[in-house]
């Protein structure tokens, strides 16, 4: 028998436990799943109409940085609660509700509902998600070679970070991890450009969380009242409501399937889509405060330029970084991609056409790679191109030629100018603390 290391036998016992789930294929369910906006699992993003996904046979990848979010995991402590309560609610009353005539979307109550999941951690199909992504990463860029690994210093992000790695490096991860692997902190006293938003003292969760409570008196209270009158022993509460999408979600994320998301109609699980783009927009995004969106994801922004630009010492080939959906929702605000106009509203309408659409931009393992190339004869000069979960995200704020529109590309010159807002502005410089406030670092 083959000696495997202790990271090899939970990841056979990992693939071991998904075997046996249903298949993400599954077409009754699958379009469901992948729209649970920041929630939904990792799936390959629509490609855009007009845009050619590979790049002409003369160019090649001279350098590429990817940012990628953790794996799938449990609900944040904030999240369990609602779910929690709901179960309780149930369990309180199993025997009214055993004895009702439950429709077919809720027929499964009818030997009760429990949940086990934990909080905040990694799930195991987080764990296969980014696992996946290593090995498929380094067949993709087979000519380039990374030597390192960043994380920021959170749990769920660390663990993410170590299962690509063994993906990407295979055995020999547990040799050199020691040297290769590295994490930057997640507080208030270091800059980052993984998590800009917390040295910005005037920064607030609650940008986001008041829309979704907005959304939330809108949306929630039907759904509440259809489900009532199904089943009148439920007695549901609009929060109660809201746990069982929470349900619906996050049984997904840890056991890839899950009896609530049948019991809400297409529209119904739209409506809580919208919820979750509201509160990344309202609080990483463009419907943050004046321009705290693009100030803050301007830290990402310089830090590709220098890099792409070869201006420090330590230039490498490849970069492999891995944080949340948050340091790629604002990543793209700075660049002025996926921009609604008129913003998005939390007094609705849902606009199914948005541009800001979490679903496809920042699902778990959401994966941001940016991609320098040159060409032989296809363009000219070094070019640069951005290709969000697996599928070309066009950068047409930069883009000038017909080539540029075909492949949703732009010249390396040309996005450097076009992000004169970014390039302008330092932490903790005039721009920045107007925005943010002095810090005292």
């Amino acid at each position: 028998m083959p000696a495997y290391s202790p990271l090899s036998l939970v990841f056979l016992a990992v693939l071991g436990a998904a075997a046996s789930q249903p298949s993400l294929s599954d077409a009754q369910v699958s379009e469901k799943w992948n729209r649970l906006g920041n929630l939904s699992p990792y799936h390959k993003a629509p490609i855009p109409s007009g845009v050619k996904e590979v790049l002409p046979a003369d160019c090649r990848v001279d350098q590429v940085m990817l940012t990628g979010r953790h794996g799938s995991r449990y609900p944040l402590a904030s999240e369990l609660i609602f779910i929690t309560n709901m179960t309780a609610k149930l369990s309180s009353n199993a025997q009214a509700i055993s004895r009702s005539r439950l429709p077919k979307e809720l027929r499964f109550l009818e030997n009760g509902y429990t949940s086990t999941l934990g909080h905040d951690d990694l799930t195991a199909v987080g764990r296969q998600e980014l696992f996946d992504h290593g090995v498929n990463f380094r067949l993709r860029y087979q000519h380039l070679t990374a030597d390192a690994i960043l994380a920021g210093d959170q749990d769920r992000v660390i663990e993410s970070a170590q299962w690509f790695g063994q993906g990407y490096f295979g055995r020999s991860w547990s040799e050199i991890s020691g040297n290769a692997f590295s994490t930057i902190p997640e507080d208030n006293v270091t800059v980052s450009w993984i998590t800009p938003m917390d040295t910005c003292p005037k920064w607030q969760y609650a940008f986001g969380g008041d829309a979704v409570t907005s959304w939330g008196n809108k949306y929630l209270p039907s759904i509440t009242k259809r489900l009532n009158r199904l089943t009148p022993a439920l007695r549901f509460t609009d929060a109660d409501t809201h746990g069982a999408l929470y349900a619906c979600a996050y049984d997904y994320a840890a056991l890839r399937t899950s009896p609530w998301c049948g019991a809400f109609t297409d529209q119904e699980i739209a409506s809580f889509e919208y919820e979750l783009d509201l509160l990344m927009n309202g609080a990483f995004g463009y419907n943050l405060p004046g321009d705290m969106g693009p100030t803050l994801g301007s830290l990402y922004v310089n830090k590709l330029i220098e890099r792409f630009s070869n201006s420090s010492s330590d230039a490498k080939a490849v970069y492999l970084e891995f944080g949340h959906d948050t340091t790629i929702d604002m990543a793209l605000t700075a660049l002025g991609l996926a921009k609604d106009s008129p913003p998005l509203s939390p007094t609705g309408p849902v606009r199914p056409k948005r541009k800001f659409r979490t679903s496809e931009q920042v699902p778990f393992a959401a994966q941001m790679v940016w991609e320098k190339f040159s060409c032989d004869s296809s363009f000219h000069g070094p070019q640069i191109r951005l290709v969000l979960n697996d599928s070309p995200f066009p950068l047409t704020f930069c883009s000038k030629t017909s080539s540029d529109r075909s492949y949703g590309t732009c010249s390396f010159d040309a996005f450097v100018s076009k992000n004169s807002f970014s390039t302008s502005r330092q932490w903790g410089d005039a721009a920045w603390n107007a925005t943010c406030g002095a810090s005292s670092l």
